[in-house]
Parts: structure tokens; C-alpha cells; sequence
């Protein structure tokens, strides 16, 4: 009997804290807690030290900032501008002409809206890997090649895209708005559709015209799917990697005019199996962005709740 009670205790306790209100939560959030643990901090924690050492086959040894001094030399700032500028040109044309396309795709009087949706969709569909070989052949600098058959056609030269950092980067910047611009328009299309249309059918009966209702009603309820979109694209195109790799069919690019911070990260880290520098560098990479998406979180005034409690 006394077994028997003390097993139906045992069973009780176990249900009440399934079922308590305050155990709850943990359960729920701990899947999080765990992956990002996992996934996240234990990496970085293993990248932070490997970055104070000097990694070989079987064998590491502390260096202390050896890693991070050597880390400040021509080729890695080549790979900082190309990036920060890479990132800059993205920001300029994937925040506003997605918003702006995105609510003619949300208009009433738009036709065929479920089509362009699906259409603009569908280059994200496509592999990094397939796009850049199919830019490659685009852009090529042979005579034969898509768009150079196209400027001999109209008397012009032929171009050597992907040999020029202006052209080059233009390449980039191309590739990365077909890719991308149509997951920029879900995103500012989902904004849209949770918007009240009572808000835009009492602006009209109070006269306001297009433009005031888009700029005191659109953009200001917009505002959290901007900063969502502004900080994806900037976390994107600090990361880019792919792209420049299938443009060129490996990590090298004449001059380094395609060199990217991960595609140093990858020189090093990977092809020279230099896996303490290529840390320094991962590293550096993280500090960047995090210091760059703080400033644009208080620019757009995301802190200022926690400021004023």
C-alpha cells in the first residue's frame, strides 16, 4: 500500500508539472535555448579560442594576438571595401525597390496579382550555384558570350565583365537583385496585407492623395518589416560568398576585385588550412556586423523602450 501511494504521488507531481502555468514556458523555449546553444555559442566559443592559437594537424598552440595583428594587411582590407561596398549597392536597391513594387503588387488595381507574385518568387527558388554559372556565361568576357553578342550587334566593344571592379561589382549587384528581390517583396507584401484598410479608406475621405497616404500611413506601420529587411540584407551581404565563387569559378578574382571577408575567411581558413587566422577573421567579420546592426537598430530607434525603463 505504501509503495502503491507513494507511486501515485510520484505520478501526481510529474502531471502537475506538465501542466503548471509556470513550468510551461521553459518547456516551450527550451528547444530554442538548446539548438542555440548548440548551434551558436558553442561555436563561437570554439572560434574565439582557435583564434588566439595556431591550429595544425594533431597539434595547437597559443599565440596570443598573433592571428589579429597579422590580420590588418592589404589583402583583408581589399576584402572589407569590396564587401562594405557590395553591401552598400544591395541596401540601395533591395529595401526600396521591392517596397515600392510590392505595393503596386497589393493595389486593387493590379491584374494578374498571384502571377507576378509567383514570378518574382521564382529566382529565389534557384541555386546560388546554377545562378552564378548562369551569369558567368552572361557576362562573360569572351566575344561569344550573351552580352558581348549583344554590344557587337550594336557596333559597340566587347566588355571583360568580370575583369574590372566596376563592372565586376555591378555583375554582383545584378546577381544579387534577381536572386533576392522577390523574397524582399513577400516580406513587404505580408506588412502590407496587415495593414487595415480602414486606415487608408478614412485618409481618402479626408482627402489625402496617394503619395500622404504612403508616406503617414504605409511607411510608418512598415517600419518593423524595414528594419527586419535592412538587417537580413546587411547579415547577407557581409556573408556573400557563393555568388562571387561560381562567377569566377574559384576564390580567385584578378586584383582580388571579388574577394569578399568569407571568401578571405575560405582562402585561409580552408585552401591554406590556416584555421586560427581564418577564425581572427570570422571574428572580425562578427564584430563588424554586430557593431554595424546596433547603429542601424538605434538609428530606427529599436532601443529606446529599454532606454526609458
Amino acid at each position: 500500500m505504501e509503495a502503491s501511494r507513494r507511486q501515485g504521488v510520484r505520478k501526481q507531481k510529474k502531471r502537475s508539472l506538465l501542466y503548471s502555468q509556470n513550468a510551461a514556458p521553459y518547456f516551450f523555449i527550451f528547444p530554442f535555448i538548446l539548438s542555440f546553444l548548440i548551434f551558436f555559442a558553442y561555436p563561437v566559443a570554439t572560434t574565439v579560442i582557435m583564434s588566439f592559437q595556431e591550429v595544425l594537424p594533431g597539434q595547437t598552440t597559443f599565440i596570443g594576438l598573433d592571428n589579429y595583428k597579422e590580420l590588418w594587411n592589404p589583402t583583408f582590407l581589399t576584402a572589407i571595401r569590396n564587401s562594405t561596398v557590395y553591401t552598400l549597392l544591395t541596401l540601395i536597391i533591395l529595401i526600396p525597390v521591392p517596397l515600392v513594387l510590392a505595393v503596386f503588387l497589393n493595389s486593387k488595381l493590379m491584374f494578374a496579382k498571384n502571377f507576378f507574385r509567383s514570378v518574382t518568387f521564382i529566382p529565389a527558388l534557384t541555386s546560388v550555384v546554377v545562378a552564378g554559372m548562369i551569369f558567368r556565361l552572361i557576362f562573360g568576357g569572351q566575344d561569344g558570350a550573351l552580352l558581348n553578342s549583344i554590344l557587337t550587334n550594336f557596333g559597340m566593344e566587347p566588355k571583360a565583365w568580370l575583369n574590372h571592379g566596376g563592372t565586376s561589382m555591378f555583375v554582383l549587384v545584378v546577381l544579387a537583385t534577381w536572386k533576392w528581390m522577390g523574397i524582399n517583396i513577400l516580406y513587404f507584401l505580408a506588412g502590407l496585407q496587415n495593414i487595415p484598410r480602414e486606415l487608408y479608406e478614412s485618409a481618402e475621405v479626408d482627402g489625402a492623395s496617394t503619395w500622404r497616404k504612403f508616406y503617414h500611413i504605409t511607411l510608418p506601420l512598415l517600419k518593423p518589416i524595414s528594419i527586419y529587411v535592412f538587417t537580413i540584407s546587411i547579415y547577407g551581404g557581409f556573408s556573400m560568398f557563393a555568388e562571387s565563387y561560381m562567377l569566377y569559378g574559384s576564390n580567385r578574382s584578378p586584383n582580388n576585385i571579388g574577394l569578399t571577408i568569407v571568401g578571405y575567411l575560405y582562402q585561409k581558413g580552408i585552401e591554406q588550412n590556416n584555421l586560427g587566422f581564418g577564425s581572427a577573421v570570422g571574428i572580425a567579420l562578427l564584430v563588424i556586423t554586430l557593431i554595424i546592426t546596433l547603429i542601424q537598430l538605434k538609428f530606427f530607434g529599436m532601443f529606446k523602450k529599454e532606454e526609458q525603463g
